[in-house]
């Protein structure tokens, strides 16, 4: 964590014992390779700082959701792959023209650090019997909320998963185990939420770590996901009473390095530039690997620094701002606009450049530079916003006819913040105002697919898609192939 580099280092020492998924993904040229997990677990768990150890190892796999949040936007109708070339990272590329297949590395680095995610959590609620200490009740909530966390992205990805609780999924368990129903998964992600939200602080010491308003937050999305309304309702009004959140007054900062952790983060993910990245491990990156991909091609000037041109937003969502609204020069960069405001900047046009970057996430200057500086990029990603529980639950309100009144309130608290005035619409109108301002809000925080996905717009909105198809990925096909061919693909791959 970024406010504890002393146990980042821990973790490191550490890591190889808790390297156990599925198919745990290895970086060599080999299409696949499953280590088996052998360790001795009376020699681990004896004390509160194993079981700390381990936490800290699950927490560690958060750091490769970065991949997960850059698909997010360029699957959907807000950006545009771009690159340096039309086959730059191919899989990115496929993704964005909705023309993705089993085969497809980054589809199968989501699979594969995901399950890792869940294994580590696993790995610590398999012996959370063995030692008794005092704080172990807030441990075992912290990686409760991590399993549910992981296996929330998995079957929002993928749909029918295999569900492990309490037990990490081993070597020789593909030729036993079945995808689960998400709506088992689901289930198995609201109990765990529940807990979670049951047993942890308001606060914690450490920035970073899961909190009673960050689980009740992600209950709440997953009971909105599913169209629970009046469940999402109740949880996320929990998290608004709270008084523990409030939206930050000055948007303009809040995207900034400096206001990291702030007033309006509910769960954030930490990235540090302490220690740098390659390539051949992107999952092992600390830093924020988005940042870097969605930086502006070979950039000179002031501010920001130099990126590979990767999710580019488009005229549409550029355009899709009212006027007036602060936000959209804050989420969003006009380069040519910034080049005429500042005559030193230069810049090269990678592939599909709109003239636009996802201004929320790109480097900026004044990190360490730690190398590969483009991967090592220092700015934590806000996972779940204020603004975006108060959205939740303003639509949790208007779609499950709860209260119009509400539902404007939680809206029009976000629009105010932006310097647009209040919405007085009700019934379906409200709704579309709803989903026209989680666009506009959460730009550029790999939301939006998913959103359209859930609320049945995504073939209206996404060129390419294919209802019945798109709205979940395809299985890696490698892991179908390690399970011997007993799971279905999903439908239309």
């Amino acid at each position: 964590m970024k406010t504890s580099n002393k146990n980042v280092r821990r973790m490191k020492r550490i890591l190889f014992i808790l390297l156990s998924s599925l198919a745990v993904y290895a970086c060599t040229d080999d299409f696949v390779a499953v280590e088996s997990f052998n360790e001795d677990t009376e020699n681990f768990f004896n004390s509160e700082e194993d079981y700390e150890s381990a936490l800290i190892a699950a927490y560690d796999l958060l750091q490769s959701t970065y991949l997960n949040v850059l698909l997010g936007e360029i699957a959907s109708d807000n950006t545009l792959a771009g690159g340096e070339s039309a086959t730059d990272v191919q899989g990115i590329q496929e993704i964005d023209d909705m023309v993705h297949t089993p085969v497809n590395q980054q589809l199968r680095d989501v699979w594969n650090w995901m399950f890792a995610g869940v294994n580590r959590a696993n790995y610590i609620l398999e012996f959370k019997d063995k030692t008794d200490f005092s704080n172990k009740g807030v441990v075992l909530a912290e990686a409760t909320f991590l399993r549910a966390y992981y296996y929330f992205e998995l079957v929002k990805w993928f749909g029918d998963v295999p569900l492990a609780v309490d037990q990490r999924l081993l070597f020789g368990d593909q030729n036993t185990i079945e995808r689960t129903a998400a709506s088992e998964v689901y289930a198995q992600i609201e109990q765990d939420l529940i807990f979670a939200a049951a047993n942890l602080p308001n606060t914690q010491d450490e920035l970073g770590r899961a909190t009673k308003g960050a689980a009740q937050a992600l209950l709440g999305k997953a009971y909105l996901y599913q169209g629970k309304f009046q469940e999402a309702a109740t949880v996320l009004d929990e998290v608004i009473a709270s008084g523990g959140y409030d939206l930050v007054a000055d948007y303009t900062t809040i995207f900034e390095n400096d206001n990291e952790n702030n007033i309006e983060s509910v769960f954030e993910v930490q990235y540090t530039d302490v220690e740098g990245a390659g390539f051949g491990c992107l999952q092992c990156s600390e830093g924020n690997v988005a940042v870097g991909f969605n930086g502006i091609r070979n950039y000179s000037g002031p501010l920001f620094e130099s990126g590979f041109s990767f999710n580019v937003p488009t005229q549409e969502v550029f355009d899709a701002f009212e006027a007036g609204d602060v936000r959209r020069g804050i989420a969003i960069l006009d380069i040519e606009a910034w080049a005429s405001a500042n005559t030193d900047v230069s810049f090269v046009e990678g592939f599909e450049h709109t003239g636009y970057y996802n201004r929320k996430y790109i480097a900026r200057q004044g990190d360490l530079n730690t190398g590969d500086a483009n991967l090592t990029n220092p700015n934590n990603y806000r996972a779940i916003r204020f603004a975006d529980v108060l959205l939740m639950a303003a639509e949790a309100y208007s779609r499950g006819s709860l209260g119009d009144a509400t539902a404007q309130q939680y809206l029009n608290r976000v629009r105010n913040r932006a310097g647009l005035g209040n919405v007085t619409l009700t019934g379906g109108d409200l709704t579309a105002a709803i989903y026209q301002e989680r666009r506009v809000e959460l730009v550029g925080e790999g939301h939006h697919f998913f959103d359209l996905v859930r609320t049945d717009r995504a073939a209206l909105e996404i060129d390419g898609f294919t209802s019945g198809k798109n709205e979940i990925f395809p299985i890696p096909s490698i892991e179908i192939e390690l399970a011997g061919n007993r799971w279905n693909q999903n439908p239309g791959y």
